[in-house]
């Protein structure tokens, strides 16, 4: 599995404790964007960067490496989608992993991709 951006940012609020089971139960991997995008974030304060750092040292981080790069040059010649998310969804095809994340509809179009919402498991 592999935890998009939004599953870790909605991880570290206490109102998701059951996304933070999940994670804890599978041990996912992240993409090297999702490091960039949770840490990079300018209105992080103190105690949420201490929060991700912790994240980021226990989780698998995948490289951008050429296969990603080459998934993700042909997810966004197919249909307009921003960087990250082509990167993120090209390492989870690159690495065959299931995509976990909120944001359903980004990537619905993508066949050879398989989602998972644990943050809604029920959605309408």
């Amino acid at each position: 599995m592999l935890l998009d951006s939004n599953i870790i940012i909605y991880a570290a609020q206490p109102i998701y404790p059951h996304v933070r089971e999940f994670i804890a139960d599978h041990a996912p991997s992240v993409s090297a964007i999702s490091y960039v995008e949770v840490l990079g974030y300018h209105r992080l304060d103190a105690q949420q960067r201490q929060y991700f750092e912790a994240f980021f040292q226990v989780a698998p981080v995948l490289p951008i490496s050429q296969e990603v790069l080459e998934q993700a040059v042909i997810l966004r010649q197919q249909r307009r989608m921003t960087l990250g998310d082509a990167i993120i969804a090209g390492t989870a095809l690159a690495h065959n992993l299931i995509l976990v994340t909120r944001n359903l509809e980004d990537f619905q179009w993508i066949p050879a991709l398989t989602l998972l919402n644990p943050v809604d498991p029920d959605p309408q």
